[in-house]
């Protein structure tokens, strides 16, 4: 339990983690693709302004005059991280039409990749798109309307490109590296984490063994003396009802040492293939008397020859649960099965009981330790304390089984599945 525990903490942390990387990833990468696509945007911009040419740009040695003079005249106030080597680091080419839509001519000095015939196929994808900006292969364009027609210019982003992909590439392995050592450190320091769940879990056991032992004294005592009074007066409902109660202080102070020693042993129990069909048939048969005192009709359907590798012992005691658990809750004259059956790969025992009224809500909240439905508590008579069923589910998480609870059509069915 306490090794499943562990699991599920580690898990829940790497998963977490990882979802928190996977955002911050994410959000950096639009962000880094949002700047780029702006400044290749504000770059298009400018070509388109400037009549498909790069505007001379402010240079550190011109005299104050021309230099306020250009930067007044191309309006560079509001570009951002331009200098004089933007010009020689900008690849561009621009298509241009008459106001008959023909191919006037084109403009591929700036652009080493592409000549004129490239050119315009490329303008003329750019055309057939019906948006104003966009994305054909390497090169982003944007279409202006000019005195004379159309221009359409296109930006040379492969570097944006390869800086998109490095950029994603990098926080991706850093990401992954990072998750794996933060990875490695959980799991060295689970171990510490869960010392003090530990702790508490092995005195909680300690105190079931303990106080198991130390009840018996004082019960076999209550046993004694009840008998003394038998013998020196006729047994009456008093006498009765001590020692009802005492078989039933009794059941339960074994029922929480079973489930105690169940825990403790967990999948550490020595498992060994034997024959379930056997094993279940004879545990179901000593049910078979009970359920006809209490006018129960009572079947077995056994399938020969299923093999299971575990714990032979508990799964007998569970399938003595769920036949008591079927007795005690089914309804009056009504019936109870006991099937085994092939499933799949593996085996499918299943209890089922008349019952027109089961619990209401998550009937997996059955098999919780000391939980009993408002029903199931006003029966009178019925015993138990909420005990048995978590031994059952105890059982099948150390054979890797599935336990599940249903009901419908007025029946409710206890069944496990194993594996093969």
């Amino acid at each position: 339990m306490i090794k499943k525990l562990q699991r599920k903490f580690i898990l829940i942390t790497a998963v977490s983690l990882l979802a928190v990387l996977s955002i911050v990833v994410t959000a950096i990468n639009v962000i880094n693709s949002a700047q780029l696509r702006r400044s290749e945007d504000e770059l298009l911009d400018m070509i388109c302004e400037n009549g498909g040419k790069f505007p001379e740009l402010p240079r550190d040695n011109m005299p104050p005059f021309e230099k306020r003079d250009l930067t007044k005249r191309e309006s560079f106030g509001n570009r951002r991280n331009m200098n004089e080597e933007t010009r020689f680091q900008t690849r561009f080419f621009v298509v241009y039409y008459d106001k008959s839509g023909n191919f006037s001519h084109s403009d591929v000095k700036n652009v080493a990749a592409v000549d004129e015939e490239s050119a315009i196929d490329l303008a003329y994808e750019a055309r057939m798109d019906d948006s104003e900006r966009g994305m054909i292969g390497n090169y982003r364009f944007a279409k202006k309307e000019i005195e004379y027609g159309e221009m359409i210019v296109f930006l040379d982003c492969r570097q944006d490109l390869r800086t998109r992909s490095s950029y994603l590439l990098i926080s991706v392995v850093i990401s992954i590296v990072s998750w794996l050592f933060v990875l490695g450190l959980i799991t060295l320091l689970s171990r510490r984490v869960m010392k003090p769940f530990i702790a508490a879990q092995e005195k909680q056991k300690q105190f079931i063994t303990d106080a198991g032992h130390e009840i018996k004294t004082p019960l076999a005592i209550i046993s004694a003396n009840t008998e003394v009074i038998e013998m020196t007066s006729e047994p009456n409902e008093w006498t009765e009802s001590i020692k009802n109660q005492i078989k039933r202080l009794d059941g339960l102070v074994k029922d929480l040492v079973r489930l105690s020693k169940t825990d403790e042993t967990g999948l550490r129990q020595e498992f060994m293939e034997f024959d379930l069909s056997k094993a279940v048939a004879e545990s179901a048969s000593e049910f078979e008397a009970p359920a006809r005192t209490h006018e129960l009709d009572f079947t077995l359907d056994i399938a020969e020859n299923i093999m299971l590798v575990g714990s032979e012992k508990t799964i007998r005691q569970t399938v003595g649960i769920f036949c008591d658990n079927a007795i005690k809750y089914c309804d009056e004259k009504g019936s109870i099965s006991v099937k085994l059956k092939t499933h799949h790969k593996g085996s499918k025992l299943s209890v089922t009981n008349t019952c027109k009224h089961p619990p209401e809500g998550d009937l997996s909240r059955l098999f919780d330790r000391f939980y009993r439905s408002d029903e199931a508590r006003s029966r009178k008579g019925s015993g138990g304390y909420g005990i048995g069923l978590s031994i059952a589910k105890a059982t099948a998480d150390a054979h890797k089984a599935k336990i599940s609870c249903s009901a419908e059509n007025g029946f409710i069915t206890f069944s496990i599945t194993f594996r093969s």
